[in-house]
């Protein structure tokens, strides 16, 4: 909010050089927030696309994470009004790729009630297909 006032003062004195840093700056941080968005949600696919793995089972609770992890992802990354996608496919497999790790953990402690370490989980799953499949599912959703 403190950034729109500055903006709107700026505008008023016709400091347009200044305003389009402070739009610039602001713009970075809107991008910041939906990236933060999608990793948050990634986690989250990606914490049960593991359990579905290594335990080889699923739930009517897991899918539904899924199904939800998915449609936010989706909806957090999608430009409203200018249309396309605030990440390229390119970049969601990257920030994917950087959650991985914080949901492997998290996996460990809720799969199998928790008798397994994160490293020892990885050995149970396929990094990359975990992440193959979360590209997948969003790009799968998006079309239907």
């Amino acid at each position: 909010m403190e950034e729109l006032l500055t903006l709107k003062e700026l505008l008023v004195c016709g400091d347009l050089p200044a305003a389009m840093v402070l739009v610039e700056e602001m713009t970075e941080m809107s991008k910041d927030d939906k990236i933060n968005k999608i990793f948050s949600y990634s986690i989250i696919l990606l914490v049960h696309l593991i359990k579905q793995k290594v335990e080889k089972r699923s739930t009517r609770s897991w899918d539904l994470s899924i199904y939800n992890s998915i449609t936010q992802i989706q909806r957090a990354n999608q430009r409203r009004k200018a249309k396309g996608n605030y990440l390229s496919k390119l970049e969601l497999s990257e920030t994917l790729a950087e959650a991985y790790n914080i949901a492997l953990s998290s996996a460990a402690i809720e799969a199998f009630e928790g008798r397994y370490e994160a490293n020892e989980l990885a050995t149970m799953c396929d990094r990359k297909e975990i992440l193959t499949e979360a590209i997948r599912l969003i790009y799968e959703k998006l079309v239907e």
